[in-house]
């Protein structure tokens, strides 16, 4: 068996479709849906898709996996995708690896800005 390479990563959510077009806004691609329960984005750069698969239950504890979004400026982007509908959490962090910003996406689901 060889492994090619990853094709995508799938997040589990409500809506789909309304999930897709938050990210389709933050990368600045176009969205996908292939029905009401499968979306999805081809991130630009890498060309992994991130795909939105509908669950009937809602997120109840804290993400296992998260996106980290690599931005030349973590406090302008941030403010960017709060008017999308994403939430701060917490300060900027610097740690060995340099800064980064917890934000939430209009689901809950947790990912990063880094710099």
């Amino acid at each position: 068996m060889t492994v090619r390479g990853l094709q995508e990563v799938v997040i589990d959510c409500r809506d789909p479709a309304g999930l897709v077009m938050f990210w389709a806004a933050v990368f600045g691609v176009e969205p996908v849906v292939r029905d009401a329960t499968w979306t999805y984005i081809e991130a630009p750069i890498t060309r992994t898709r991130i795909a939105f698969q509908q669950v009937p239950e809602p997120k109840s504890v804290k993400n296992r996996v998260h996106l980290d979004v690599e931005v030349d400026d973590i406090a302008a982007e941030a403010q960017r995708l709060v008017e999308l509908g994403a939430v701060v959490t917490g300060a900027v962090v610097t740690d060995d690896q340099g800064p980064f910003q917890v934000l939430l996406d209009p689901e809950g689901n947790e990912f990063c800005l880094v710099a």
